[in-house]
Protein backbone atom coordinates (compact mmCIF):
# COMPACT_ATOMS: atom_id res chain seq x y z
CA UNK A 1 0.00 0.00 0.00
CA UNK A 2 1.12 3.54 -0.74
CA UNK A 3 0.21 6.27 1.74
CA UNK A 4 0.69 9.99 1.09
CA UNK A 5 0.28 12.29 4.08
CA UNK A 6 0.22 16.10 3.90
CA UNK A 7 2.39 16.27 0.78
CA UNK A 8 3.53 19.77 -0.23
CA UNK A 9 5.90 20.81 -3.00
CA UNK A 10 6.97 24.42 -3.44
CA UNK A 11 9.22 26.03 -6.05
CA UNK A 12 10.94 29.38 -6.18
CA UNK A 13 10.07 31.09 -9.48
CA UNK A 14 10.25 34.57 -10.98
CA UNK A 15 6.98 36.36 -11.70
CA UNK A 16 6.33 38.76 -14.58
CA UNK A 17 8.02 41.53 -12.55
CA UNK A 18 11.09 39.27 -12.21
CA UNK A 19 10.61 38.99 -8.48
CA UNK A 20 11.24 35.62 -6.85
CA UNK A 21 8.00 34.17 -5.47
CA UNK A 22 7.00 30.81 -4.03
CA UNK A 23 4.77 28.62 -6.15
CA UNK A 24 2.99 25.68 -4.50
CA UNK A 25 2.65 22.91 -7.10
CA UNK A 26 1.23 20.32 -4.69
CA UNK A 27 -0.82 21.56 -1.75
CA UNK A 28 -1.35 19.30 1.29
CA UNK A 29 -2.11 16.12 -0.66
CA UNK A 30 -3.16 13.04 1.33
CA UNK A 31 -4.39 9.74 -0.11
CA UNK A 32 -3.84 5.98 -0.12
CA UNK A 33 -3.41 3.55 -3.02
CA UNK A 34 -4.47 -0.04 -2.45
CA UNK A 35 -2.36 -3.00 -3.62
CA UNK A 36 -3.33 -4.31 -7.05
CA UNK A 37 -5.58 -1.45 -8.11
CA UNK A 38 -5.38 0.86 -11.10
CA UNK A 39 -5.39 4.27 -9.49
CA UNK A 40 -5.81 7.42 -11.55
CA UNK A 41 -4.73 10.97 -10.80
CA UNK A 42 -6.92 13.11 -13.03
CA UNK A 43 -6.57 16.83 -13.51
CA UNK A 44 -5.99 19.62 -16.01
CA UNK A 45 -2.53 20.61 -17.20
CA UNK A 46 -0.65 22.27 -14.35
CA UNK A 47 -2.69 20.54 -11.63
CA UNK A 48 0.39 18.98 -10.00
CA UNK A 49 0.06 15.44 -11.39
CA UNK A 50 3.60 15.03 -12.71
CA UNK A 51 5.11 16.72 -9.66
CA UNK A 52 3.27 14.23 -7.45
CA UNK A 53 4.61 11.30 -9.47
CA UNK A 54 8.13 12.71 -9.28
CA UNK A 55 7.91 12.82 -5.49
CA UNK A 56 6.45 9.30 -5.28
CA UNK A 57 9.29 7.96 -7.44
CA UNK A 58 11.93 9.92 -5.50
CA UNK A 59 12.97 12.05 -8.47
CA UNK A 60 12.33 15.15 -6.37
CA UNK A 61 11.93 15.71 -2.65
CA UNK A 62 8.74 17.03 -0.99
CA UNK A 63 8.91 20.38 0.74
CA UNK A 64 6.76 18.89 3.50
CA UNK A 65 4.84 15.68 4.06
CA UNK A 66 5.45 11.95 4.16
CA UNK A 67 5.30 9.08 1.67
CA UNK A 68 5.06 5.47 2.85
CA UNK A 69 5.40 2.20 0.94
CA UNK A 70 3.96 -0.74 2.85
CA UNK A 71 4.18 1.29 6.06
CA UNK A 72 7.83 2.29 5.57
CA UNK A 73 8.86 5.89 4.93
CA UNK A 74 10.79 6.50 1.71
CA UNK A 75 13.31 8.39 3.83
CA UNK A 76 14.29 5.22 5.67
CA UNK A 77 15.42 2.97 2.83
CA UNK A 78 14.97 4.60 -0.60
CA UNK A 79 17.20 2.08 -2.40
CA UNK A 80 15.02 -0.87 -1.41
CA UNK A 81 11.83 1.00 -2.24
CA UNK A 82 13.16 1.83 -5.71
CA UNK A 83 13.35 -1.91 -6.40
CA UNK A 84 9.58 -2.08 -5.94
CA UNK A 85 8.70 0.57 -8.52
CA UNK A 86 8.82 1.04 -12.26
CA UNK A 87 8.32 4.34 -14.06
CA UNK A 88 6.88 5.07 -17.51
CA UNK A 89 7.79 8.74 -18.08
CA UNK A 90 5.67 11.19 -20.02
CA UNK A 91 8.49 12.01 -22.43
CA UNK A 92 10.36 9.53 -24.65
CA UNK A 93 13.90 9.18 -23.29
CA UNK A 94 15.65 6.31 -25.09
CA UNK A 95 19.32 6.40 -26.06
CA UNK A 96 18.98 6.76 -29.83
CA UNK A 97 22.53 5.52 -30.39
CA UNK A 98 21.53 2.09 -29.01
CA UNK A 99 19.19 -0.52 -30.45
CA UNK A 100 15.92 -1.48 -28.76
CA UNK A 101 17.60 -4.52 -27.21
CA UNK A 102 20.62 -2.49 -26.06
CA UNK A 103 18.34 0.08 -24.41
CA UNK A 104 16.63 -2.75 -22.54
CA UNK A 105 20.01 -4.27 -21.66
CA UNK A 106 21.24 -0.97 -20.23
CA UNK A 107 18.17 -0.62 -18.03
CA UNK A 108 18.51 -4.22 -16.81
CA UNK A 109 22.17 -3.66 -15.91
CA UNK A 110 21.20 -0.60 -13.87
CA UNK A 111 19.06 -2.97 -11.80
CA UNK A 112 22.04 -5.36 -11.35
CA UNK A 113 20.34 -8.29 -13.06
CA UNK A 114 22.39 -11.34 -14.04
CA UNK A 115 23.18 -11.89 -17.74
CA UNK A 116 20.87 -14.91 -17.95
CA UNK A 117 18.03 -13.06 -16.24
CA UNK A 118 18.59 -10.04 -18.49
CA UNK A 119 18.27 -12.07 -21.68
CA UNK A 120 15.14 -13.78 -20.41
CA UNK A 121 13.38 -10.63 -19.23
CA UNK A 122 14.28 -8.54 -22.29
CA UNK A 123 12.69 -11.00 -24.70
CA UNK A 124 9.79 -11.69 -22.33
CA UNK A 125 8.90 -8.02 -21.93
CA UNK A 126 9.31 -7.19 -25.63
CA UNK A 127 6.99 -10.08 -26.43
CA UNK A 128 4.52 -8.86 -23.78
CA UNK A 129 4.18 -5.48 -25.53
CA UNK A 130 4.23 -7.12 -29.00
CA UNK A 131 7.65 -5.75 -29.94
CA UNK A 132 9.60 -9.00 -29.96
CA UNK A 133 10.74 -8.53 -33.57
CA UNK A 134 12.14 -5.01 -32.97
CA UNK A 135 15.05 -6.01 -30.72
CA UNK A 136 17.68 -5.03 -33.33
CA UNK A 137 15.93 -1.87 -34.55
CA UNK A 138 16.82 1.67 -33.53
CA UNK A 139 14.23 3.48 -31.35
CA UNK A 140 14.00 6.36 -33.82
CA UNK A 141 12.58 3.96 -36.42
CA UNK A 142 9.59 3.06 -34.24
CA UNK A 143 6.16 4.69 -34.42
CA UNK A 144 4.86 6.80 -31.52
CA UNK A 145 2.71 3.96 -30.25
CA UNK A 146 5.58 1.46 -30.46
CA UNK A 147 7.81 3.82 -28.48
CA UNK A 148 5.15 4.08 -25.77
CA UNK A 149 4.93 0.30 -25.56
CA UNK A 150 8.72 0.07 -25.40
CA UNK A 151 8.71 2.49 -22.44
CA UNK A 152 6.33 0.09 -20.68
CA UNK A 153 8.53 -2.92 -21.48
CA UNK A 154 11.61 -1.13 -20.16
CA UNK A 155 9.87 -0.10 -16.94
CA UNK A 156 8.92 -3.73 -16.23
CA UNK A 157 12.36 -5.26 -16.79
CA UNK A 158 13.07 -5.68 -13.05
CA UNK A 159 9.58 -7.01 -12.19
CA UNK A 160 8.32 -4.07 -10.13
CA UNK A 161 5.32 -4.46 -7.86
CA UNK A 162 4.18 -0.88 -8.50
CA UNK A 163 4.14 0.88 -11.87
CA UNK A 164 3.86 4.65 -12.29
CA UNK A 165 2.67 5.88 -15.69
CA UNK A 166 2.77 9.62 -16.37
CA UNK A 167 0.35 10.49 -19.19
CA UNK A 168 0.95 7.07 -20.84
CA UNK A 169 -1.16 7.72 -23.95
CA UNK A 170 -0.55 11.41 -24.57
CA UNK A 171 -0.63 12.37 -28.27
CA UNK A 172 -1.57 8.84 -29.40
CA UNK A 173 -4.45 8.08 -31.74
CA UNK A 174 -7.51 6.30 -30.28
CA UNK A 175 -6.62 2.84 -31.62
CA UNK A 176 -3.09 2.91 -30.15
CA UNK A 177 -4.41 4.38 -26.91
CA UNK A 178 -6.77 1.44 -26.44
CA UNK A 179 -3.91 -0.98 -27.12
CA UNK A 180 -2.00 0.62 -24.24
CA UNK A 181 -5.14 0.27 -22.08
CA UNK A 182 -5.15 -3.48 -22.77
CA UNK A 183 -1.54 -3.72 -21.55
CA UNK A 184 -2.38 -1.79 -18.37
CA UNK A 185 -5.34 -4.06 -17.64
CA UNK A 186 -3.14 -7.12 -18.18
CA UNK A 187 -0.58 -5.79 -15.70
CA UNK A 188 -3.24 -5.17 -13.05
CA UNK A 189 -4.72 -8.63 -13.66
CA UNK A 190 -1.29 -10.07 -12.84
CA UNK A 191 -1.18 -8.22 -9.51
CA UNK A 192 0.79 -5.08 -10.40
CA UNK A 193 -0.38 -1.86 -8.76
CA UNK A 194 -0.68 0.76 -11.50
CA UNK A 195 -0.81 4.51 -10.84
CA UNK A 196 -1.49 6.68 -13.86
CA UNK A 197 -1.74 10.42 -14.32
CA UNK A 198 -3.92 11.62 -17.16
CA UNK A 199 -5.93 14.57 -18.39
CA UNK A 200 -7.97 12.26 -20.66
CA UNK A 201 -11.18 11.86 -18.70
CA UNK A 202 -12.41 8.89 -20.72
CA UNK A 203 -9.10 7.12 -20.01
CA UNK A 204 -9.55 7.43 -16.24
CA UNK A 205 -13.16 6.27 -16.51
CA UNK A 206 -12.29 3.26 -18.67
CA UNK A 207 -9.27 2.06 -16.71
CA UNK A 208 -9.26 3.09 -13.08
CA UNK A 209 -10.68 1.36 -10.03
CA UNK A 210 -10.49 4.70 -8.22
CA UNK A 211 -9.74 8.24 -9.32
CA UNK A 212 -8.32 11.22 -7.46
CA UNK A 213 -9.39 14.51 -9.04
CA UNK A 214 -6.81 17.25 -8.46
CA UNK A 215 -6.83 20.92 -9.40
CA UNK A 216 -4.27 23.64 -8.68
CA UNK A 217 -2.25 21.19 -6.59
CA UNK A 218 -5.13 20.24 -4.29
CA UNK A 219 -7.10 17.02 -3.96
CA UNK A 220 -10.70 17.85 -4.86
CA UNK A 221 -12.26 14.41 -4.43
CA UNK A 222 -11.43 10.70 -4.58
CA UNK A 223 -13.80 7.83 -5.44
CA UNK A 224 -14.65 5.21 -8.05
CA UNK A 225 -15.73 6.51 -11.47
CA UNK A 226 -19.15 4.93 -10.91
CA UNK A 227 -19.58 6.60 -7.52
CA UNK A 228 -18.63 9.99 -8.96
CA UNK A 229 -21.32 9.61 -11.62
CA UNK A 230 -23.97 8.30 -9.22
CA UNK A 231 -23.37 11.22 -6.86
CA UNK A 232 -24.73 13.54 -9.54
CA UNK A 233 -27.47 11.29 -10.88
CA UNK A 234 -27.14 8.38 -13.24
CA UNK A 235 -28.89 10.08 -16.19
CA UNK A 236 -28.07 13.43 -17.77
CA UNK A 237 -30.29 15.68 -19.87
CA UNK A 238 -28.47 18.13 -22.15
CA UNK A 239 -30.05 20.95 -24.11
CA UNK A 240 -29.34 24.37 -25.57
CA UNK A 241 -31.21 27.57 -24.79
CA UNK A 242 -30.65 31.29 -25.19
CA UNK A 243 -28.05 31.33 -22.40
CA UNK A 244 -25.98 28.46 -23.80
CA UNK A 245 -25.49 24.74 -23.25
CA UNK A 246 -27.34 23.37 -20.21
CA UNK A 247 -27.52 20.04 -18.39
CA UNK A 248 -29.34 18.54 -15.44
CA UNK A 249 -29.00 15.20 -13.65
CA UNK A 250 -31.66 12.64 -12.71
CA UNK A 251 -31.79 9.30 -10.93
CA UNK A 252 -33.79 7.52 -13.65
CA UNK A 253 -34.28 7.74 -17.38
CA UNK A 254 -38.03 8.10 -16.78
CA UNK A 255 -37.53 11.23 -14.67
CA UNK A 256 -35.15 12.57 -17.30
CA UNK A 257 -37.65 11.93 -20.09
CA UNK A 258 -40.43 13.72 -18.21
CA UNK A 259 -38.19 16.76 -17.71
CA UNK A 260 -36.99 16.72 -21.32
CA UNK A 261 -40.62 16.78 -22.42
CA UNK A 262 -41.10 20.15 -20.74
CA UNK A 263 -38.33 21.83 -22.74
CA UNK A 264 -39.14 24.01 -25.72
CA UNK A 265 -36.11 22.80 -27.67
CA UNK A 266 -34.86 19.27 -28.26
CA UNK A 267 -32.82 17.57 -25.56
CA UNK A 268 -30.32 14.71 -25.45
CA UNK A 269 -30.68 12.05 -22.73
CA UNK A 270 -27.60 9.97 -21.86
CA UNK A 271 -25.79 8.24 -19.03
CA UNK A 272 -23.82 10.49 -16.69
CA UNK A 273 -20.06 10.14 -17.16
CA UNK A 274 -16.89 11.09 -15.32
CA UNK A 275 -16.50 14.22 -17.41
CA UNK A 276 -19.74 15.54 -15.88
CA UNK A 277 -18.39 14.93 -12.37
CA UNK A 278 -15.06 16.54 -13.28
CA UNK A 279 -16.75 19.70 -14.57
CA UNK A 280 -19.02 19.91 -11.53
CA UNK A 281 -16.07 19.56 -9.16
CA UNK A 282 -13.52 21.76 -10.92
CA UNK A 283 -15.55 24.02 -13.18
CA UNK A 284 -13.18 23.15 -16.02
CA UNK A 285 -13.47 21.05 -19.16
CA UNK A 286 -10.14 19.41 -19.98
CA UNK A 287 -8.75 16.69 -22.17
CA UNK A 288 -11.85 16.00 -24.26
Amino acid sequence: MIKIQGLIKEFQVKNKDKKVVTKRAVDNLSLQVKPGEIFGILGPNGAGKTTTIRMLTMETQPTLGEIYYNGESIKKNPREIKKLIGVVPQHINFDNDLTVGENMELHARLHHMSSEKRRQRIQEMLDFVELGDTINRMPRSLSGGMKRRLLIARSLIHEPKILFMDEPTVALDPQVRRRIWELIRALAANGTTVIITTHYIEEAEALCNRVAIVNKGKLIAIDTPEAFCNSLGRITVEWDDQTGHQYQFFESRQEAAVFAGTLEHGAHIRRTNLEDAFIELTGRKEGV
